[in-house]
């Protein structure tokens, strides 16, 4: 299985993001026509599939890593009884 052009495209965006004018949130809707949301909803699709670790390892583990972290930050704040926001 290969991956997409879109999901290809996602990847190098997600490498090279930074240098795009304005925003991460206004790059993605420029360039993708997604809403932030359902961005992250592609983006965490896209680094769970095997064919994306294989096309880009280093991008898709740093990605996991950072997702965890969130996932971990929010439960962590919802077991305190905090706002996870």
């Amino acid at each position: 299985m290969t991956l997409s052009p879109r999901d290809e495209a996602i990847l190098e965006f997600e490498r090279t993001w930074w240098n795009e004018p304005g925003s991460k949130d206004e790059a993605v809707a420029r360039r993708f026509l997604l809403t932030p949301a359902e961005y992250v909803d592609a983006l965490d699709t896209l680094i769970d599939s095997e064919c994306a670790v294989v096309h880009d390892p280093l991008v898709v583990r740093r990605l996991q890593r950072a997702r965890d972290r969130r996932r971990s930050a929010r439960s962590t704040v919802r077991a305190a009884g905090g706002d996870p926001t």
